[in-house]
């Protein structure tokens, strides 16, 4: 297998190679660096996300830049902040035994402060198309002296709408430059700018043009258009040690996902472009550190995302463009690891599955959602194997005689049972009445069979009955904690009370006709902090359906204001203490033995 040193590189690049953990090049770093190296040429490469194309395009860059010239030499245009800022910390990182200044130049940060930074000497600058633009327009910076233009991620450029922005960028570098155009797919628009702007490019290609890489598999499950949620649900609950990207076609949906998850339980959170760049550094940094397990993201705003473990992309809503897939899968299946992209699909929506596997000539496996009773037993072994790994801390032995002592009348077997079902009790009454959620044929209509319905019930049953109850958001009520009261309240379960509606001083909600006794002889004469609780039989209806959806808060990425707990933090701050007897696989997700809606780390709230 070839080595880095084979490559021609020089030895100042070798040891910051050995520096990094780099033992041996990928197949395009191993095709592009010697050419880029030895021939001064326009190069176009196709090669997947997660194959080493910044490296293959860094080393040869950096080897080449003269460090003596403060002059902008280089030039690298990538479509997103995230992945600009990507780019420049790794060429830093090859560049670290050279005297090389790369400057990034990106929006949501002071334009004065890159300007600043570019005046000092920068030989790469590493921008995305619109900022960069900006700054020609504001003369803030001189590219008329580059020698090598870098296009990353042009198909994703194109896709976003900066082929004005490239063209006009590209018209103020000189003629004679070298153009390296490194891209996942061959779009006619990127082909348009290869025609417009090279020169007798050569071709570099890693696989076949616009293909999948052969260390993803890729899954579909056919669902009931109501029941996506659920199957994405379903689908983490499976995989227990799931380390997810989760894509949504608009940020809109994008943020009601994420706070769906938060609000059950998982470790989550939002990225899209309506959070300011702090916000979208926290929830990185958040997931790099594995504190988020599943980031819900837009295409656009996953572009920067460059993490190696990633094992699973789910396709909660298919793009609308079929490259879009591509970029997508990429996201895990990294560095040589496997990895599972998955797509949720409708019946109405196979054909594009046919689609994307034409385009990427990999065939799809059709799988069903799991049972409530697989998940279980996943989860059982999950923890029965974590369990029998843990490395024992020796600092237990001293407590040993103590908990001998309690345990001395209980078999091995009684023992086992009784520590596996702490686990196991919780996804069991969470599942036990739930529905299957494979869609068999028919419409995509919804029809509620279980504990799995997180919203509402359908209306119109005549078998329920709607309560007016005299407390509501100027209590500190949302929808949530005010369903969790009436459980805890009425000894009810998580089904037993639905179509919560919370209004300024008052709410409204549901439980069948059979329990309407016990919840208004229960409220008779109800104190809670010395104030009467008043229930009553609503005649009119108080609009019951769509109370299930409000969010207390605001907030974007996961980072939502909670009542009490001020701002909370995503995935991150949501974090379980993986020791607790609450906690769900590894401090993932928590359910009460009650079998709530997978909440209960909320924490129930009590007016003041």
């Amino acid at each position: 297998m070839t080595k880095f040193e084979e490559l021609g590189l020089q030895d100042s690049l070798l040891r910051a190679i050995q520096d990094m953990g780099f033992e041996t090049p990928s197949e395009v770093q191993e095709k592009a660096i010697p050419l880029l190296l030895t021939e001064d040429v326009d190069v176009v490469a196709l090669a997947q996300t997660g194959t080493g194309k910044t490296a293959a395009f860094g080393f040869p860059l950096i080897q080449k830049i003269d460090a003596n010239s403060r002059t902008t030499q280089g030039l690298i245009l990538s479509p997103t902040r995230e992945l600009c800022l990507q780019i420049t910390n790794e060429l830093k990182n090859y560049s670290k035994y050279e005297n090389i200044n790369v400057v990034a130049i990106y929006g949501g940060a002071s334009i004065t402060d890159q300007a600043k930074q570019v005046k000092k000497g920068a030989q790469i600058v590493v921008a995305t198309p619109g900022r960069m633009q900006d700054m020609i327009n504001r003369r803030l910076v001189d590219i008329s002296k580059i020698e090598y233009c870098i296009l990353d991620e042009a198909d994703e450029m194109l896709n976003m709408g900066f082929y004005e922005d490239i063209t006009a960028i590209l018209s103020h570098t000189p003629d004679e430059k070298n153009t390296w155009l490194f891209s996942a797919t061959m779009p006619r628009e990127v082909t348009a700018i290869a025609k417009k702007f090279m020169h007798s490019p050569k071709e570099i290609t890693v696989g076949s043009r616009n293909s999948g890489t052969d260390t993803v598999s890729h899954e579909y499950y056919t669902v009931g258009g109501r029941d996506r949620y659920l199957a994405l649900k379903r689908l983490s609950d499976a995989n227990p040690d799931i380390f997810s990207v989760v894509f949504c076609r608009t940020k809109r949906d994008t943020q009601a996902v994420a706070e769906k998850l938060i609000e059950d339980g998982y470790n989550a959170a939002a990225i899209h472009g309506d959070l300011s760049q702090n916000q979208r550094d926290l929830v990185m940094k958040s997931f790099r550190s594995r504190q988020i397990q599943m980031l819900v993201a837009t295409d656009v705003a996953a572009r920067g995302i460059d993490v190696d473990d990633i094992t699973h992309v789910i396709n909660y809503q298919l793009p609308d463009e079929v490259e879009t897939y591509t970029h997508r899968s990429g996201r895990t299946g990294r560095a040589g690891k496997s990895g599972v992209s998955i797509v949720i699909v409708t019946k109405s929506e196979m054909r594009k599955i046919k689609a994307i596997e034409r385009k990427i000539q990999q065939k799809f496996e059709q799988k069903t959602i799991p049972s409530g009773m697989e998940i279980c037993q996943i989860q059982l072994f999950h923890l029965a194997n974590k369990i029998h790994n843990t490395e024992v801390n020796e600092e237990v032995e001293k407590f040993l005689p103590s908990i001998s002592e309690i345990f001395e009348d209980t078999s091995k077997e009684e023992l086992i049972k009784r520590m596996v079902s702490v686990e196991f009790n919780r996804f069991y009454n969470y599942y036990k009445k739930s529905k299957d959620l494979n869609q068999k044929g028919g419409s995509d209509s919804y029809a509620d069979s279980g504990s799995d319905n997180h919203y509402s019930r359908s209306g119109g049953n005549s078998n329920s009955t709607r309560y007016f109850i005299n407390v509501g958001e100027k209590d500190g009520y949302d929808w949530m904690r005010l369903k969790d009261f009436l459980k805890e309240t009425l000894d009810l379960g998580r089904d037993d009370v639905y179509k919560v509606d919370v209004k300024e001083s008052f709410s409204f909600f549901n439980t069948d006709v059979e329990k309407k006794e016990q919840v208004l002889t229960h409220f008779t004469d109800f104190k809670v902090d010395g104030r009467f609780v008043n229930v009553e039989e609503s005649t009119t209806g108080g609009g019951g359906g769509g109370g299930n959806r409000r969010r207390s808060g605001g907030g974007g990425g996961g980072y939502r204001k909670r009542s009490g707990g001020g701002d909370s933090g995503g995935g991150d701050r949501r974090r379980r203490d993986s020791s607790s007897s609450s906690s769900s696989d590894g401090g993932r997700r928590r359910r009460s033995s009650g079998g709530d809606s997978g909440g209960g780390f909320r924490g129930r709230s009590r007016r003041k």
